[in-house]
């Protein structure tokens, strides 16, 4: 029996289920830790696929891209032909984002077979434990036949039981400013104001964030140390759904996925209980923010995050003309316009080849999954000051400690050609302008 065989076998019967445990979620699936004794699955998470409630499951055995995306997406086979979204989700993550990001930050995971007795039993088993809006919201798509296996990259694989292992998940966002010459006059804002910052302010004034972060992914992005930590640093100040901390495996500050506001984390821990917990193990919490901006800027990680980010050299305002052109539908935008002088501008792209305009929206589809993906950091102290030779290396200069770290991109989904067209950069744009 294989070894992905002995993994299917033993997720396929209800009683598996009391092995995981829940460990937060996001828009469309949900995430368990395995908890069991099973030599294989230890320091593994298993993605479960949600379905809204009163929403249709995913259908078995069909294909989940439509005729558009199959077309855009011809050259991958194993992706156009896909039957599942994890199977989709696979394929995506290991022929195209795999090659831009650099194999060793990525994890495709493995699928494995569950059964509906399985999805069932977890869905019961987690209910307590997810957000009351989550729960009312969605719920486990038990008619899916797959989940991904992945590594819990929150851990490091044989820290020692007395030491400890703290890891980092972030959320870089957009890490540049547009300069496309088809943003509207009108829109100039965007050319100046990072996309993150245009949406703290409309979520600001809806009210589903209490104050404006002063995060700036700009300096993340920089490639300076010190704004690197100027951004670690404000990300911790006001985290959202942005920065979370994990102790051990488990989440100690950050949102359990999916809430903006810093008021939905885990246990509600304070910014001096978090240095409480973590000083216990000898690390100053100043310290701890210094060691992530040091493994940023040491690593490089985020330059070619930044690079296929770049991608999309339209922006939304190019790309979405180009859209229209693969669906062969009028342009919805081109259509309500009356100035002729911006009806010229856009007629270029309107007589792209079909080859031209699905390579156009192939990389913008790329470049937004770079821009929502997450970066997973975990780090544990060198043992006798010797590296783990499956981990790189920082020394955290204020202690003179050296720590082993490993970097992961998680959440690397291949995004829908049909939510192209969503105008929030509109309401956006007019709330920074009069704010």
């Amino acid at each position: 029996m294989s070894h992905l065989q002995q993994e299917q076998k033993m997720l396929v019967s209800a009683d598996d289920a009391k092995d995981w445990c829940y460990k937060g979620e996001g828009a469309a699936n949900i995430v368990l830790g395995y908890c069991g004794s099973s030599p294989s699955l230890v320091g593994k998470v298993l993605r479960i696929q949600k379905v809204a409630k009163g929403g249709s499951p995913s259908p078995n055995g069909c294909l989940v891209l439509s005729d558009h995306e199959r077309l855009m997406w011809k050259d991958i086979g194993e992706l156009a032909e896909s039957t599942s979204k994890d199977v989709a989700a696979t394929a995506f993550i290991d022929h195209v984002m795999r090659n831009l990001l650099d194999s060793k930050h990525i994890d495709a995971g493995i699928l494995v077979h569950v059964s509906k007795e399985f999805l069932e039993a977890v869905e019961g088993n987690i209910k307590s434990q997810r957000p009351p809006w989550r729960v009312d919201a969605s719920k486990i798509d038990v008619l899916c036949e797959s989940a991904f296996l992945i590594s819990d990259h929150s851990i490091i694989i044989g820290t020692p039981k007395h030491d400890f292992c703290i890891a980092v998940e972030i959320k870089p966002k957009c890490g540049f400013l547009p300069s496309s010459e088809y943003i509207a006059e009108a829109n100039a804002v965007k050319r100046h104001v990072t996309r993150f910052k245009m949406h703290q302010f409309l979520k600001h004034h809806k009210g589903e964030i209490s104050q404006i972060s002063g995060y700036d992914p700009l300096d993340l992005f920089s490639g300076l140390k010190d704004r690197i930590h100027l951004a670690i640093t404000a990300l911790f100040a006001s985290p959202q759904n942005n920065f979370r901390i994990f102790l051990n495996g488990s989440l100690i500050f950050g949102g359990l996925g999916g809430s903006m506001d810093d008021t939905d984390v885990r246990s509600h821990k304070s910014g001096e209980a978090i240095a409480d917990l973590i000083s216990a193990y000898g690390l100053q919490l100043a310290s701890f923010l210094e060691l992530v901006a040091e493994a940023i800027f040491g690593s490089g990680i985020l330059d070619r995050l930044l690079a296929t980010q770049q991608l999309d050299v339209l922006d939304i305002e190019g790309a979405i003309h180009v859209y229209y052109n693969i669906i062969s539908r009028p342009c919805a935008v081109c259509k309500n316009l009356s100035d002729a002088e911006l009806l010229h501008q856009y007629s270029f792209l309107h007589c792209l080849s079909l080859d031209d305009s699905l390579r156009i929206v192939r990389e913008y589809l790329i470049a937004a999954t770079a821009k929502d993906c997450s970066l997973m950091i975990s780090f544990s102290r060198t043992a006798d000051g010797h590296n783990a030779s499956d981990c790189n290396s920082v020394v955290l200069k204020s202690s003179n400690q050296s720590y082993n770290y490993k970097a992961y991109f998680i959440d690397l989904d291949l995004k829908p050609l049909e939510k192209m067209w969503r105008p929030t950069w509109r309401s956006t744009r007019c709330l920074v302008v009069k704010g």
